[in-house]
């Protein structure tokens, strides 16, 4: 949902520095650079966002885990496996 929203965002110009020589291949090979840097910051942002929510939550997470394993899951007496 969150992607289709960012999708129909106007987009905003902005200034970036790239090595010339990097910038004249991809000029030469057709490549976007505005979907190209999008679509990396999209990746990069997920990334990021992930590794907070995993540190915000991981005393939570390590807690569970010892629960679990202290008093098993109520449905280990139903388990066929």
């Amino acid at each position: 949902m969150m992607s289709s929203l960012l999708a129909q965002t106007p987009k905003r110009a902005t200034n970036v520095s790239l090595n010339p020589a990097l910038l004249s291949e991809a000029k030469q090979l057709n490549i976007n650079l505005s979907a190209t840097l999008e679509k990396a910051l999209r990746e990069e942002v997920s990334v990021r966002k992930q590794a907070l929510w995993l540190a915000e939550n991981n005393a939570a997470i390590d807690a569970y885990n010892a629960l679990t394993e202290r008093e098993c899951l109520f449905s280990d007496t139903y388990r066929a496996f």
